[in-house]
């Protein structure tokens, strides 16, 4: 009887630390899609042009990079179960 009530002790500590992975995740997407978002913005102030193609161009690679990043970490922790 002791090791389920230590079985089940563990299990909501496990649940809070795949939240607190998965929430790291999110502010790491937020991150990286603002940095870029801000960096195309800041090259169409320095560089001027008619379509503002750096923002475009970096806002859509940094989702890209976001998105290899999150499946990259989400693959990396499925492995470790």
């Amino acid at each position: 009887m002791s090791s389920n009530k230590a079985n089940n002790k563990e299990k909501p500590k496990k649940q809070l630390n795949t939240y607190a992975k998965f929430s790291g995740v999110a502010i790491q997407m937020f991150a990286i899609i603002g940095i870029g978002s801000y960096a195309g913005v800041k090259l169409d102030e320095h560089f001027p042009n008619t379509h503002n193609i750096y923002t475009i161009v970096l806002s859509l690679a940094s989702v890209l990079i976001s998105i290899y990043i999150v499946i990259r970490q989400i693959t990396h922790s499925s492995k470790d179960k």
